[in-house]
């Protein structure tokens, strides 16, 4: 039985468009293309040289492109690692850094702190006997508008009493009114339970009266006394506590004292053990 030749064109697009049909023609087309353009290069046509050289330049061109990501990704993601390795390095130098100027702040804390216990013990035990003072920090400065007070690191394991003077760069500050074992409370000039006996440039006798303020005043002068400014005022060391000639303030233009140390400016500040012990 023969075929007719529409019959074989209509099996043939049949074959063709089956599942894989597709696949096969294009696969069949290129073979064909290649083995003409092979044939045309071995017998030398001329045309054949540029259009090879175009379907390199093509294929080279494709090849390059379809690599870039393989390439860049790479290269991307060593980057980024980088990127994030340096961010991290940058924080832990940071932090150092932090770190670093911490510890130059706490020395140079400790550098003017080892200046001023320096200047305290050039004053204070200058040609004096070492075993009767003690050097003191002041812990808890007890300031409000009438009590005058400090805290500081000293007590009775150390040899304070009540009743002990307490200085700064030989000048009188206060006593101790209060010990425990391992620290005593000190009553300051200006506070308004203080009360000691003064000399006015040795001609006149007075009581030095703390006011609740910075400058305490002077009572029970002498009568007809003028309170001139620039006077200065020592302990007199009749009560038997202070030490006679210790220097405490000087008169100001309202007759208040301006003392010598400011009450509210205390780091550190000696006890004098050579003195009465228990007096107030």
């Amino acid at each position: 039985m023969s075929v007719s030749r529409d019959d074989f064109s209509i099996a043939f697009r049949s074959a063709l468009l089956q599942r894989g049909g597709a696949q096969k023609f294009s696969v069949l087309s290129l073979i064909f293309l290649a083995l003409i353009i092979f044939f045309l290069d071995v017998y030398g046509v001329k045309f054949t040289k540029p259009i090879r050289s175009f379907i390199n330049d093509v294929v080279y061109r494709v090849t390059f492109l379809a690599s870039a990501p393989t390439r860049f990704f790479p290269q991307a993601s060593e980057d980024i690692s980088s990127f994030f390795n340096v961010r991290e390095e940058n924080k832990k130098l940071r932090a150092e850094i932090e770190k670093y100027k911490s510890l130059e702040l706490n020395v140079e804390f400790l550098t003017d702190e080892n200046k001023n216990l320096q200047k305290i013990l050039e004053t204070e035990y200058f040609n004096k006997n070492l075993s009767n003072i003690v050097l003191a920090k002041v812990l808890v400065d007890k300031n409000s508008p009438f009590l005058k007070s400090i805290i500081i690191n000293k007590g009775t394991r150390n040899g304070i009493l009540k009743g002990m003077p307490v200085t700064k760069d030989n000048y009188l500050v206060g006593r101790v009114v209060e010990t425990n074992y391992l620290s005593s409370r000190v009553l300051l000039l200006n506070d308004l339970n203080s009360r000691i006996p003064v000399t006015l440039d040795e001609s006149a006798q007075a009581i030095l009266s703390g006011s609740g303020k910075n400058n305490p005043i002077l009572e029970y002068l002498p009568e007809d006394y003028e309170i001139i400014e620039d006077i200065n005022v020592f302990a007199s060391g009749k009560d038997g506590i202070f030490m006679p000639g210790t220097p405490i303030g000087k008169t100001n233009e309202v007759g208040e004292i301006e003392l010598f140390v400011d009450p509210n400016q205390l780091s550190f500040v000696t006890v004098n053990l050579n003195t009465k012990k228990g007096n107030l």
